[in-house]
């Protein structure tokens, strides 16, 4: 394929993803349960790394704008970016298992620095070793929607890709 067509059909996907997790956060949904995440990892495999770093970074603030921003956007953000790190080290190793546990691991990453940052910005907690661990025990129950959502949109968007790719746009 030349690179003038994989920059072009790359650029519709993304913004297709873009789009997808924007309106993903807009409308009524499960709490925690986004594809942000899983499209984070899935653009820091498929993707340039430019475009990678683009899509989750849009996707959210395009939402944001609807939602509203927020003290905490700066943790969010930043742990959307370390899960597209995450991408470009999993896509030279991509096997079911190895995406699972990086899935897996994007998700523990984004609840440990989005409750940092909870913690760091809220007056709920005082602002110690206590608080902190309140904190977090805190957020436990949200955690079990997050990992389950990133997992479950991970192997969705991850699984059609590879479906499509290999099946449907192979050409002979």
């Amino acid at each position: 394929m030349n690179s003038q067509i994989k920059n072009r059909n790359e650029f519709i996907f993304a913004t297709g993803l873009v789009l997808l997790a924007s309106v993903s956060r807009i409308f009524p949904h499960i709490p925690n349960v986004s594809p942000i995440n899983a499209i984070a990892l899935f653009g820091g495999v498929y993707f340039s790394k430019r475009m990678s770093l683009i899509v989750p970074i849009l996707s959210m603030f395009i939402s944001d704008l609807f939602i509203g921003f927020h003290s905490t956007m700066f943790f969010v953000y930043s742990s959307f970016l370390l899960t597209v790190f995450l991408g470009w080290k999993l896509n030279n190793r991509k096997t079911v298992l190895n995406t699972f546990f990086t899935s897996a691991t994007s998700s523990i990453l984004f609840f440990v620095i989005t409750n940092f940052g909870v913690w760091m910005t809220s007056n709920s907690y005082s602002i110690n070793l206590s608080g902190l661990v309140q904190c977090y025990i805190a957020a436990i129950p949200f955690f079990r929607n997050s990992l389950l959502g990133d997992l479950g949109f991970v192997f969705l968007i991850f699984g059609v890709y590879e479906f499509v790719s290999k099946k449907i746009l192979v050409t002979n």
